[in-house]
């Protein structure tokens, strides 16, 4: 099930300057006298295993496999260029470099890897629509096996038929050109509001990208086709969200603390929140090793959407691989632009799901 709230089949590629940025931004200007690496591809080759991670994100036989995975695509076949075709590694390695990287200008990256600007944009534009549609097969809701472990993991936390946790997070843009205070988030910033469910091992299970920052995280639930599919999907299990969403029948959420609730209401909470603490993190993970989601320099909004699902398809290729960068700092791997909703913006819960949170305090606080 695709769960991106833009459909990769109806996207159209638009001119490679319209892709990245607005007409007036000073790179543009093609300054020719910068000295370019000549060599960097030859440095990268001698990369030993780590240094290899820590530079691209991913280890070295998934961006072997993406290479074949690109070659086959009709974006590498259908590329021509006034002095040559890129080779097909070189722009996997090109993309895993901008991806990973936040700090450094387009102007670098291209002087870097020895590229024009508008080489570039164009490597960025091919893989980020050729990775993204790789979501319907590396995004997927948990089988059965995988729920079965996912349901042990939370069960030794004191929580039972958990198969996974949910919440919204904020990717900071530049200023839209087009409906610009719609973007403009409760933190003062432009962002786009992408909506994921983890399981245990912060693998993403469940996408929804698009939205502006303003809309709050219960109406890009209650507007996913997570919201209208949940319990197909879940059966007789349940997913944690907080306060923000609805209580469901398989979507628990904490009690709304109004200063009188009861011993068993707190520890409830408390369990909870250590549970749901997996998407917090998987959430930055994903930004840690992906920086340019730290703040998306890409311009059109659909092209962003794309990008963003390329990340989570990549980050969800390192999880399998079961060999994770070592993060310089742990204070900064939990998501900072999880923006949380007064209760006057939080959707109320439903009978059933109050009724159900009620049945698994009682079992976990007898």
């Amino acid at each position: 099930m695709d769960l991106e709230f833009f459909d990769s089949s109806s996207s159209s590629l638009s001119s490679d300057d319209e892709f990245v940025f607005d007409s007036d931004d000073e790179v543009y200007l093609e300054d020719r006298t910068r000295p370019k690496n000549q060599n960097y591809f030859e440095t990268i080759a001698r990369y030993n295993d780590l240094e290899f991670l820590e530079h691209f994100r991913v280890r070295r036989h998934i961006a072997n496999n993406l290479t074949i995975h690109f070659e086959a695509s009709p974006e590498f076949n259908d590329t021509t260029g006034g002095h040559g075709k890129i080779p097909a590694y070189n722009q996997i390695l090109i993309f895993l470099w901008f991806a990973g990287h936040q700090t450094a200008s387009f102007r670098d990256v291209a002087d870097r890897f020895n590229i024009t600007i508008s080489s570039l944009f164009r490597v960025v534009r091919r893989l980020t629509h050729v990775i993204s549609r790789m979501a319907s097969t590396i995004i997927t809701w948990p089988n059965e096996e995988e729920k079965q472990e996912t349901r042990n993991f939370f069960q030794m936390k004191g929580f039972s038929n958990v198969i996974g946790a949910i919440d919204g997070s904020h990717i900071r843009i530049d200023k839209p050109s087009s409906d610009p205070d719609s973007y403009y988030n409760r933190k003062k910033y432009f962002s786009i509001h992408m909506q994921a469910v983890c399981d245990h091992r912060n693998k993403i299970r469940s996408i929804f990208i698009g939205f502006p920052g303003s809309v709050h995280d219960a109406r890009v639930f209650r507007r996913s086709p997570l919201a209208t599919n949940l319990g197909i999907l879940c059966q007789e299990n349940v997913i944690l969200g907080d306060s923000a969403y609805p209580c469901l029948r398989n979507l628990i959420t904490p009690f709304k603390d109004n200063g009188r609730l009861s011993r068993q209401q707190i520890n409830f909470n408390k369990t909870l929140s250590s549970c749901r603490y997996v998407i917090e993190h998987c959430f930055g993970l994903l930004k840690q090793k992906f920086r340019q989601l730290y703040h998306c320099k890409l311009r059109k909004i659909e092209h962003i959407v794309h990008f963003i699902r390329a990340c989570c398809v990549l980050h969800n290729l390192a999880i399998d691989d079961e060999f994770q960068i070592i993060i310089e700092n742990e204070d900064v791997i939990n998501d900072g632009d999880d923006i949380q909703l007064d209760d006057d913006n939080a959707e109320g819960d439903v009978p059933e799901g109050a009724t159900y949170r009620n049945y698994l305090m009682q079992r976990m606080f007898p």
